[in-house]
């Protein structure tokens, strides 16, 4: 086989598809990406934009706790007259990223990047019969991250050893319909907020092998844990009328705890004949450590789920995701067409993590990319993608006891998402 030339063609197209599948399991947007490190121009800058629309629709959705507040305990009121299907559940969403890679000597490369790995948004509004369980949910998480590598020979080709940290920045909302205790049933019902905001560090470790002769890469690639200590913020309720003992009518400061997940991932790619590619990638996602995330008045000591029970327990809300390991496979074949243009497709699956809250069922994407080499140091590439949210159903789900998920019930169909993705490479 002839010296192969894709990494500087084919893949490409076939970097820039990994964007497009930015609606997998959990929270996840633009996940991790250290392409750019393998970049082998002594320096190259990249910036590129993912633009997602999921289209979810909520259907036969049921109001489940209708108790009258102050008679029934944890009775919400109830809005079954509201409208129960055919409710838009998601938002579309951008997702930027742009990255710095520098050869330093002939073995050591060092990237900076920003992207936003994670991220949420649910907008059903109030005017749905689910709305004490959802009006708008909006998390956004901002990575800074610094990576680099140490390459030497080893057989016919280069072992990279990899390493760097990132620093992340969360910050979000959740608002939902609140029941006041006892209120006549005409003025029970006000619209709760949780504002929510929080950091912390990670870092990552990988090894890389290459065979520069037929366009060969293998790499597995660990990213570690975000322990998010110190999330603050405030539970508003002060749509509520005020009673004494109890939050509403009130702006409370709170606060809580979550680790952000850690990720294994393992990709390679090959030439499979002149000007050919084959690749793929098997990516471990530990969504599981997201079970229900507490929020307690500041001063209650530690925080932990459960409902306030006038003593030690002290959680007065709580977003609630039983969210189970997330799996993405993904594989295809490039082509180098010319010196000027490239393609590649690509085949993903993403398993879904929700279990019996929620919508994040099993998502299968097919996605396409070209790139256009415009000079000898300048890159423009675009991607595609369609694919299909499996269909599902959320509601009262028992955890260890507790019972999740009961504020209301509701199944969804298989649903389409689309992305398009671009982006600008220039090396020098």
């Amino acid at each position: 086989m002839r010296k192969n030339k894709l990494g500087l063609g084919a893949m490409a197209a076939v970097s820039l598809l990994a964007a497009t599948s930015a609606h997998a399991g959990g929270l996840e947007r633009g996940g991790y990406n250290i392409d750019l490190l393998f970049d082998p121009s002594d320096y190259a800058a990249e910036a590129a934009v993912t633009y997602v629309n999921p289209q979810r629709k909520l259907n036969n959705v049921r109001d489940s706790n209708t108790g009258t507040p102050g008679v029934t305990p944890g009775g919400d009121g109830n809005v079954n007259s509201r409208p129960s299907s055919g409710i838009g559940a998601t938002e579309g969403y951008w997702v930027p990223r742009i990255g710095f890679k520098a050869s330093i000597g002939d073995a050591v490369n060092c990237m900076a990047d920003y992207s936003e790995p994670w991220g949420a948004h649910l907008n059903q509004g109030a005017n749905w019969a689910g709305a004490n369980e959802n009006i708008e949910t909006k998390i956004d998480v901002e990575n800074y991250a610094t990576t680099c590598s140490y390459s030497f020979d080893v057989g016919p080709g280069k072992l990279r050893v990899i390493g760097g940290g990132f620093y992340q920045e969360v910050s979000g909302f959740q608002e939902r319909l609140a029941a006041y205790l006892g209120a006549p049933v005409s003025s029970q019902i006000g619209v709760g907020r949780l504002d929510m905001e929080g950091s912390g560090w990670g870092w990552r470790a990988g090894i890389a092998y290459e065979i520069e002769e037929y366009a060969l890469r293998t790499s597995l690639v660990y990213n570690s844990a975000v322990d998010l200590d110190n999330l603050s913020g405030t539970l508003n309720l002060s749509q509520l009328p005020a009673m004494p003992g109890t939050p509403f009518g009130k702006i409370l400061p709170v606060y809580g705890n979550v680790s952000l997940p850690d990720a294994l991932e393992f990709k390679f790619q090959t030439g499979i004949a002149p000007d050919w590619l084959a690749f793929g990638s098997v990516k471990w996602t530990d969504w599981s450590q997201l079970q229900s995330i507490p929020f307690c008045a500041k001063g209650t000591g530690p925080c932990t789920p459960g409902l306030p029970t006038g003593g030690t327990n002290k959680e007065l809300t709580s977003i609630d995701l039983l969210y189970r390991d997330g799996w993405t496979v993904s594989g295809g074949v490039g082509h180098k067409f010319n010196d000027k243009w490239s393609g590649a497709l690509s085949l993903t699956w993403d398993r879904g993590v929700s279990t019996g809250v929620g919508t994040h069922t099993d998502t299968w994407t097919v996605g396409a990319g070209v790139s256009y080499a415009a000079t000898e140091n300048v890159e423009f590439r675009i991607a595609g993608a369609l694919g299909v949210l499996t269909s599902g159903s959320s509601g009262a789900t028992v955890r260890d006891g507790r019972t999740y998920g009961q504020r209301a019930s509701y199944d969804f169909g298989d649903d389409l998402v689309s992305a398009i993705s671009t982006s600008l490479k220039v090396k020098f």
